[in-house]
């Protein structure tokens, strides 16, 4: 008895002529999860299986593993057996008194159309099976309390249950974008949301060394990481803001400090998307939540790039977004009290309707393009 892994992809089955494209990438992303683990992968009409043959761990761990990976809707752990009915029906009945289910119904899917049994005779053969050679159960086709399914493919396999996948696209279908990746808890969900489409990410992180700590900056490193998980790795930029900030803080004011440090992010962002071929920027604003994102706020900011800004949280409050970043771990690592360059030079009372006419005055004050420049050139580049 042999047990597998059946993955199925959902939207993936709908892309018509570019199907093969999609569902390629998604077997790649799957061999790359599995990294470490020994593992074959079969394509099975309209299906994807998955041989873990070091043992029930291994097979344990690529589950926990694939259920991560953008594009698979869900999977389950089967059990292959011959093309033969005598067969099918021992093993269906071994499952039924394992389980000790008191209920059962049987499902079947025929793909291979060359089994000679069709699936509504295969649900009612494996279904009196089960029911002779077992005393203590019954058949409840509504609510069952072990739901048997029998696929005909190839071979022919057999399961109990599901196990839901993160769904979305393959990454690496929907071009490339960067994340504007603070410590704080809606950038991780927002470079989520975004690689659940398909995107592929790199992402710029902005600190203000020395006035914040190397701890900071580890936080950030793990944030990448929990969303490497999901996208398959990240290049992470880390980019220094003090010569920027000190500038705005000398030469404009104050309460114009939080947009003009946004202009200029938004700007050196633009400068790394050039170099990494991103298509867009991806951040974490939400409507009204803080002073830069408000309507005004957003537009000014935008002004400064050319490039599409992708904001997939706008009109989720911050309730739904914690609920997302509990969802995929990234919540407990963006609550850790370390300081990011925003709050480092936060103004008291920052400009929440600003005007671009006044936010361009103020920049023809300082030397744009020599700090853009050297923040861009400066920065680190990790491989998360």
């Amino acid at each position: 008895m042999e047990e597998l892994i059946l993955v199925r992809y959902g939207e993936v089955a709908l892309k018509g002529g570019n199907r093969s494209f999609f569902i390629n990438r998604l077997v790649r992303n799957i061999g790359k999860s599995l990294n470490g683990i020994q593992h074959s992968i079969i394509k099975d009409r309209g299906r994807i299986l998955v041989e873990i043959p070091g043992g029930p761990n291994q097979l344990q761990e690529a589950v926990k593993r694939l259920k991560k990976v953008f594009g698979i809707v869900s999977l389950s752990r089967v059990v292959k057996v011959e093309k033969d009915l005598d067969k099918i029906k021992q093993r269906a009945l071994e499952m039924v008194e394992s389980q000790q289910a008191a209920t059962f119904k049987v499902e079947s899917r025929r793909a291979d159309k060359a089994f000679p049994v069709k699936s509504p005779e295969i649900c009612r053969q494996v279904g009196a099976y089960i029911l002779e050679k077992s005393d203590n159960t019954r058949v409840d086709v509504h609510n069952p309390d072990l739901l048997i399914n029998i696929e005909i493919r190839d071979e022919a396999y057999i399961f109990a249950g599901f196990e839901k996948g993160s769904g979305g696209l393959p990454t690496g279908t929907g071009g490339r974008g960067l994340l504007l990746l603070s410590g704080g808890i809606d950038s991780p969900v927002a470079g989520w949301m975004v690689a659940k489409r398909g995107v592929e990410l790199e992402a710029v992180h902005f600190h203000s060394f020395p006035f914040t700590s190397e701890r900071a900056k580890q936080k950030v490193i793990d944030l990448a990481e929990v969303l490497a998980v999901y996208t398959g790795g990240i290049k992470l930029h880390m980019v220094s803001l003090t010569d920027i900030q000190g500038s705005i803080n000398r030469n404009c004011p104050a309460e114009q400090s939080t947009i003009l440090t946004r202009r200029f992010m938004m700007r050196i962002a633009e400068r790394i998307a050039a170099e990494t071929k991103a298509l867009a920027l991806v951040t974490g604003e939400s409507l009204g939540q803080v002073a830069s994102q408000t309507l005004e706020s957003i537009c000014v900011t935008d002004s400064s790039v050319d490039l599409p800004v992708f904001r997939p949280l706008l009109g989720m409050d911050k309730v739904e977004i914690i609920d997302r970043a509990r969802g995929i771990d990234t919540y407990e690592l963006s609550i850790l009290p370390y300081e990011d360059c925003c709050t480092i030079f936060l103004s008291e009372h920052p400009e929440t309707k600003p005007r671009l006419e006044k936010i361009l005055q103020s920049e023809s004050h300082l030397e744009a393009e020599p700090l853009i420049s050297q923040a861009v050139e400066s920065r680190e580049i990790l491989n998360v």
